[in-house]
């Protein structure tokens, strides 16, 4: 059968498959992926991340009214 570790790991993904679905930015992968190919680098804060996700998805700041539709 299955071990702790691998139904948490199974978990991890599923919840990352799910926000990837919905548009839920993965802030968690985003400082992985900034430890391990821009090592020493300063990254974005939880919340200059999600704010900075939000502003790429809804154009935020580009003088336009932001809506979904």
């Amino acid at each position: 059968m299955f071990n702790l570790q691998q139904l948490k790991q199974a978990g991890s993904y599923l919840g990352q498959a799910a926000r990837m679905m919905v548009g839920m930015p993965d802030y968690g992968t985003y400082v992985r992926h900034m430890e391990q190919t821009h090592p020493g680098q300063p990254y974005m804060s939880y919340e200059e991340f999600f704010k900075e996700r939000i502003n790429a998805r809804y154009g935020g700041g580009s003088g336009r009214p932001v809506r979904c539709c």
